[in-house]
């Protein structure tokens, strides 16, 4: 059960790369498919951990980490919208 558990969550992954890959037109919605992966990532870390006995004190270091990167994005995301008025990735020119 563990082994289908951690190929759902692998699938997961590959699928919140993919939809990040293919909507980078929208901020929102990469930042929303990054804490997608992330949170299949904590889950992988977490099944390992727990499998081999480890403590899951990395786990927390993980999960703060994560937050902050998130409120990163989100502040992006903020000041992007009061710059330009959209979150549209596409308006940037970057020549």
């Amino acid at each position: 059960m563990k082994i289908m558990n951690l190929v759902y969550i692998y699938w997961n992954f590959v699928v919140g790369g993919l939809m990040f890959s293919l909507n980078w037109k929208y901020f929102m919605i990469m930042l929303l498919m990054m804490e997608f992966m992330m949170l299949n990532v904590f889950m992988i870390m977490f099944m390992y951990l727990l499998v081999m006995g480890f403590d899951l004190y990395f786990l927390m270091m993980f999960l703060v980490i994560s937050v902050c990167e998130g409120v990163l994005g989100l502040s992006l995301l903020i000041y992007m919208i009061r710059f330009f008025g959209n979150d549209y990735y596409f308006i940037f020119n970057l020549s």
